[in-house]
Formats: structure tokens, C-alpha cells, sequence
């Protein structure tokens, strides 16, 4: 197909032809006769090339393939997390090499309970998460962002251990005597903890008594704590974990701290040393106060035998003799019956009340046994000089060693 085209301006490298119902078409100059200039009429002719068009077909499908087999077959895999390690406050995880298949990595983020702790270097396939709680469970996943999109890791759930459990315990021996290493050794396997040869990123304590050599060299770059082998034998004879303060290498072992055990057993010594004999001395009877002891010392007669006594006075001024007599043993026994009456009434209430008042027993005796040979010499016709008195049977009991008297109904 011919066609005839008006060149209408050259510049640029691009000319503007015009066709004969003018239109405008750019078309490049270099593709035009090199002698054209404006209003120059040329010819092009235009015609389909088939067999081109099928070679670029052919070659678009061939590269189609190769796109499929290359990025298409294969997509990366989710990482897979582990815990290597657990400790009171610190967990160790690790992760296989990451298989990206033919995806780039955009970035590997570590979650913890939901939330993002942080990013991962691509050249890491391990971590150290320290400052934890004690015996306490956390979740962890890893999340990692491809080109051909996102991948998480499954669910770990770590939890810390209690202060009990010594198995989290990872040590490294550095420069010792070679007896002493032995013993290091069964040390770590009598309490469950590990014994590995290099300092790693789990290694929790690095043992040594010697501060020299590539391996102590790094545990100090890496923090790790630089203890002796005592260490590990306080461990193992408190039974949980304990402080490394006073078990560096420079550290005075007077500050080391002493455990519960020791403590105990120091404590039981001096408890054992100190315990005072046991007597078994009859309880203490209980002081009356002031108003008490004076109602007790109060004698207490009763109002008809002082009666009964003013009229065997005035009875005798004026019948002295056998009439004094007959009077006196007859009034007296009435009195005495009536007496004996209210003290058997007195001896039951007091009995009654013998549970709770105690060592008050004997003194209560002493004053009603006073009574009732008062009241038996006088019914005999003795000098009342001979009766015993209240005070007098308060004398007899301080002497028995009974002391005050307690607070006794009379």
C-alpha cells in the first residue's frame, strides 16, 4: 500500500507529514531521504509483515514459560521457630535458614504475646530474649514479609522456670585444674544443667578460676558471667538458683550470701544451744486487786451471832453461872444449825466454782476449816480467843506458800 505524505516541518529528528485530508503525523526524520525540507511530497509504502509477527509471538510465549517455571512452580516457606534454651528470665530461640525460593526477603520480625519485640538480621537463625518474669509463659512467632508475600511460623508458647529448676543452666568451662574440671562436671549433670565446650549465644555462665584464653575473652564480650566452680556448688546445695555476685572471680567470699539451708541449720544450732529445761511448777494464782483483798479481810459475821452475842453478854451480867451456860448451848446450837446450813449452801457454790478459780482452793479451806472450829469450840463452851480468824488462816496460807489470796466468795 502506497501512500503520499506532505512533509509539513522538519525539526527535532521528528517531521510532521501531512496527509491529503490533513491530518498530522509525526514520523521520525531519520527514516525520511536526507534532501526533504518542508512542502517535499514522499511516498511510503505499508504492508503487514507476517512472518516477524509470528517470530515475536513465538518468542513472547518462550518467555512466558521460562517466567512460570523460574517464579511460578515454587513459593517461600513458613519459618519454623524452637526454643533451644529457657532460663528464670531469659529464652533462646532458633529457626531454620529461611527458604525464599524465588522470592526476595523484605524483612523477618519476632512477635511476643501478639505484640513486635523486633527485627531480625537477615544472617541471624538464632535470638536472646532476656528480662523476662519468673515462671511465667509467653507466646512468640516469627513473621516474614517476601516479595511473593507474607508467612508466619506457628504459635511457641516458652514458659520460664521457677527458681527451684537449675535445668535452664548452660556453662562453659575456661581455665582450671584439670581434677577440678571433673568435678565440674558431675556437678552439672547431679543438678540437670548442660556443659558445652564454646561460648554460644545460650551459654549462661561461663566457670573458670582463671581470668585467660579466646573462650573467657569472648564470654566477657558477650556479657556472660564470669563465676568460679563454687558457684555451682552453692546451686546444688541450696537447691535453686543462686546469686553470682559474690562468686566473680575478684569477689570477696565473704559476701557471699548464705542460703536458706545454711541459714536453717545456723538457726536450729543456736535454737538447740539456747532451748532452756522444761519444769512443770503449778500455775500461778491470780493477784486481787486492791477493793478485792479489802472485802476478803473484812471479817464476816453473821448479824444474828452478833445479836445472839450482845444478848449472851447482857445474859451473863445478870445470871452469872449454870443460866449463862444453859443459854449459851442452847442459842448457840440454833445459831450453829442455821450456820451450818448457809456454809453447806457457801461449800457447793464454792465447789461449783473450784474449775475456775484453781490454786484459790486451799486458801478457801484453810478459811472455812477456821470457821468451823470456831463454830465447834463455841458450841463447846471454849474461849472464843481460840477461834481462828480470817486474817489468821490468810497468815496460815502465805505460809504454806500460797501467797495473796485470790478473789474467793466468803
Amino acid at each position: 500500500m502506497l501512500v503520499s505524505l506532505t512533509v509539513g516541518k522538519v525539526d527535532a529528528g521528528v517531521a510532521v507529514l501531512l496527509t491529503e485530508d490533513k491530518r498530522l503525523i509525526e514520523f521520525p526524520s531519520i527514516l525520511l531521504p536526507p534532501d526533504i525540507h518542508s512542502g517535499s511530497i514522499v511516498d511510503i509504502d505499508v504492508s503487514r509483515n507476517l512472518p516477524a509477527e509470528t517470530a515475536a509471538a513465538r518468542y513472547f510465549s518462550t518467555l512466558q514459560s521460562e517466567i512460570l517455571q523460574t517464579f511460578g512452580s515454587r513459593s517461600p516457606s513458613a519459618p519454623i521457630l524452637r526454643c533451644r534454651n529457657a532460663t528464670q528470665t531469659s529464652v533462646v530461640l532458633e529457626w531454620d535458614p529461611l527458604d525464599l525460593a524465588t522470592a526476595e526477603l523484605r524483612s523477618l520480625s519476632l512477635y511476643r504475646n501478639g505484640s513486635k519485640a523486633g527485627a531480625i538480621p537477615r544472617d541471624k537463625l538464632s535470638t536472646k530474649i532476656s528480662g523476662l518474669a519468673l515462671d511465667t509463659e509467653y507466646t512468640f512467632h516469627l513473621v516474614l514479609r517476601t516479595s511473593a508475600g507474607v508467612y508466619s511460623s506457628e504459635r511457641l508458647v516458652v514458659k520460664t522456670h521457677t527458681m527451684t529448676n537449675l535445668t535452664g543452666i548452660t556453662v562453659t568451662p575456661g581455665v582450671m585444674p584439670g581434677q577440678l574440671r571433673d568435678s565440674l562436671a558431675e556437678t552439672v549433670n547431679r543438678i540437670g544443667a548442660k556443659l558445652i565446650d564454646s561460648v554460644r549465644i545460650d551459654t549462661t555462665h561461663f566457670v573458670c578460676t582463671e581470668p585467660r584464653g579466646a573462650a573467657w575473652e569472648k564470654a566477657v564480650e558477650l556479657n556472660v558471667p564470669v563465676v568460679v566452680p563454687d558457684w555451682l556448688k552453692g546451686c546444688e546445695r541450696e537447691g535453686r538458683l543462686v546469686g553470682v555476685r559474690g562468686y566473680y572471680l575478684d569477689a570477696d567470699p565473704k559476701l557471699r550470701q548464705i542460703g536458706t539451708s545454711q541459714l536453717q541449720q545456723q538457726r536450729s544450732s543456736v535454737a538447740v544451744a539456747s532451748t532452756p529445761s522444761i519444769e512443770h511448777t503449778p500455775p500461778t494464782p491470780e493477784r486481787a486487786t486492791r477493793s478485792e483483798r479489802t472485802e476478803i479481810e473484812r471479817p464476816v459475821v453473821p448479824m444474828k451471832e452478833e445479836e445472839e452475842e450482845e444478848e449472851d453478854e447482857k445474859g451473863s451480867s445478870e445470871e452469872p453461872g449454870g443460866a449463862r451456860d444453859g443459854y449459851s448451848i442452847a442459842g448457840t446450837t440454833a445459831v450453829e444449825t442455821q450456820d451450818d446450813d448457809e456454809e453447806e449452801d457457801e461449800d457447793e457454790s464454792e465447789d461449783r466454782d473450784q474449775d475456775q478459780d484453781g490454786e484459790s482452793d486451799d486458801t478457801e479451806k484453810a478459811i472455812r476449816q477456821g470457821k468451823r472450829s470456831a463454830a465447834s469450840e463455841s458450841v463447846n463452851g471454849a474461849p472464843e480467843e481460840d477461834v481462828t480468824t480470817d486474817a489468821e488462816a490468810e497468815r496460815l496460807a502465805e505460809e504454806d506458800g500460797k501467797g495473796e489470796f485470790d478473789d474467793v466468795a466468803l
